[in-house]
């Protein structure tokens, strides 16, 4: 029996059996077999070796073959017997060999040898080269700590010196902190110092508003006395129907704006005229109109910035911007080319509006200033400086000759454009004016104010004549139907209201909120309101059913709104600085 190992190797390499044996063992005679035999005759060595080779392929394919990755041969330490077997021969001791193999195989053959008992004999080579392998994968795993040590420790030194730095910037941003700390604490107590100061003086400056409003008030009334006294020294000297004419007048209590006259005073024209467009408007009450047919025909990039208004000329199809750019524009619609452009004021732009003649345009500002700008000439030909805050609204008189403006300070005006003077102040809301609008071919002017009300006045006396009640918040916007006999309103939080003009109440009112809404507009017909709400659309009103609809384009809060004469445009502008032209299809 022979065995193999990884490192040498043993083998037995001869074994005599005497036959002159004394063991009773009987041998049996091998056969061989017939698949390996070879013809009589054929009996060479090229056809037993390939008669060889053919049984090895037949018992190759018999047997399923294992690999050694699947199955790994182990090394069998060497057995006792054979292992005694092989040291006798090495050594030469044939005889004891011969005993040996005598005396092991009678007892085997008798089974009093018990070979499970058996043990192996350590081979110490290979024990030492396993202990060897050992060693170096210990040497290697070794090596990889120590590497793994370095790499530690570097990174130790790099954490230690992260920190030390982070440490050193903790420590500046602390003292940095405190010093600012210290600084806040000064100046808050620099600014408690100025409280007293500065309400002190809003104190003064209210009461020297007051005192100028008083002292204003006080010359009006003088004015009236010297006018009142000429009038008397006239009538003593005039003839006796002359008299009787001047004691009317002056019985019939002649209103404050034309008690102190100017050479260029112009006069206000009689209130009995008839709106000469209400044909046309009747015409085109015939045309149906619905918000669902307005779809987007046009956007161009008007400003840089929000545009705050927009006004249509009153014959041609010409529209006019108005922007926190501090820029007016003029547009061809509904081409969006653009006309002209102005610049003059010093802060932003709040509204602008066409002179009836076409050839004029007055805009209003945050630099308190109301300016008439000349088309043919290019430039601003007329400054009305009278209001002490921003301007937000202007309106041009039908007659042309009077444009009334309304500001922040609580106030409106009146402006004389001839004698370039303010008429009359209008004084009656409690807080921002935010906007104004004359109705067409006539005196009366139509205002609304933070104070969440909305004034009809009699631009000829400068007096109020209604005052409508009923929004909660501050009005933004309110404007007449082209009728004259509807106003509709809005206020910052989305509520719309159509108001009766002549029994002063509100007949209608819509929530579009919460979003504020900037501004409404009537379409020619009256039959459709046109809302700018602050969410980025237009909302569009049917007044008959009040049907709610919104148009989507802009990107911002949408500021301003209006129709063209015919009602097939509708134009929008916005925060975005767009202009929107939307066409009924």
């Amino acid at each position: 029996m022979a065995a193999k190992y990884d490192v040498d190797e043993y083998y037995l390499e001869q074994v005599l059996i005497p036959d002159d044996s004394d063991d009773e063992y009987k041998y049996e005679e091998v056969t061989v077999e017939d698949e390996l035999s070879v013809t009589q005759g054929e009996e060479d060595l090229e056809t037993a070796v390939k008669a060889f080779r053919d049984r090895l392929d037949a018992t190759e394919c018999a047997t399923p073959r294992v690999t050694s990755a699947k199955l790994p041969v182990s090394t069998i330490p060497e057995v006792v017997d054979d292992f005694l077997r092989n040291y006798l021969l090495k050594m030469g001791l044939v005889r004891t060999l011969d005993c040996f193999q005598t005396e092991w195989f009678e007892m085997l053959q008798k089974g009093s040898l018990k070979t499970d008992h058996t043990e192996l004999v350590p081979d110490a080579y290979t024990h030492n080269q396993l202990l060897d392998n050992q060693l170096k994968n210990v040497q290697k795993e070794r090596d990889s700590y120590k590497q793994a040590a370095f790499d530690a420790g570097e990174t130790i030194v790099k954490l230690q010196r992260e920190r030390d730095f982070h440490r050193m910037q903790h420590k500046r941003v602390l003292q940095e902190k405190n010093r600012l700390i210290e600084d806040l604490r000064k100046l808050k107590k620099h600014h408690a110092s100025y409280e007293p100061a500065l309400r002190q003086l809003n104190e003064k400056y209210q009461t020297a508003l007051k005192q100028k409003m008083l002292v204003s008030l006080e010359r009006d009334r003088a004015v009236s006395q010297v006018q009142n006294t000429e009038g008397s020294l006239r009538i003593s000297h005039s003839s006796p129907g002359t008299q009787t004419t001047t004691t009317e007048k002056i019985q019939k209590k002649i209103p404050l704006c034309d008690i102190a006259r100017h050479p260029k005073d112009s006069e206000f024209p009689a209130s009995t005229r008839v709106n000469p467009y209400l044909p046309q408007i009747t015409t085109l009450s015939s045309l149906n109109t619905k918000s669902s047919n307005f779809s987007l025909s046009k956007s161009f990039k008007a400003h840089t910035m929000a545009v705050s208004f927009l006004a249509l000329h009153p014959r041609k199809m010409i529209v006019a911007s108005s922007s926190d750019d501090q820029l007016w524009r003029l547009w061809g619609i509904p081409s969006g080319e653009m006309v002209m452009t102005g610049e003059g004021h010093t802060d932003w732009l709040s509204s602008c509006s066409f002179h009836p003649s076409g050839g004029l345009l007055g805009t209003t500002s945050g630099d308190t200033t109301v300016k008439i700008w000349d088309f043919a000439q290019g430039r601003c030909v007329l400054s009305l400086e009278g209001h002490i805050h921003a301007t937000w609204s202007c309106s041009f008189h039908s007659c042309g000759d009077f444009v009334a403006s309304c500001s922040m300070d609580n106030t409106a005006k009146v402006w004389d454009l001839n004698s370039e003077r303010c008429r009359c102040t209008l004084r009656g809301h409690v807080d921002s004016v935010n906007s104004i609008y004359f109705l067409p071919y006539s005196n009366i002017l139509l205002t609304c104010s933070a104070d969440k009300t909305l004034s009809l006045w009699d631009a000829r006396a400068g007096l109020c004549a209604q005052t409508f009640y009923g929004h909660k918040y501050s009005c933004n916007h309110a404007t007449f139907n082209a009728m004259g006999d509807t106003i509709a309103s809005c206020d910052s939080f989305g509520v719309i209201k159509l108001w009766d003009v002549r029994n002063v109440m509100a007949m209608v009112t819509m929530d579009t909120g919460p979003h504020p809404s900037n501004q409404v507009a009537f379409n020619p017909t009256g039959r459709m309101l046109a809302v700018a709400s602050n969410d980025g659309f237009v909302k569009m009103v049917e007044i008959a059913s009040l049907h709610v609809s919104s148009l989507k384009g802009h990107e911002d809060a949408v500021q301003s709104v209006i129709f063209d004469h015919k009602g097939k445009y509708l134009l929008s502008a916005g925060s975005d600085g767009a202009v929107l032209v939307w066409a009924q299809q």
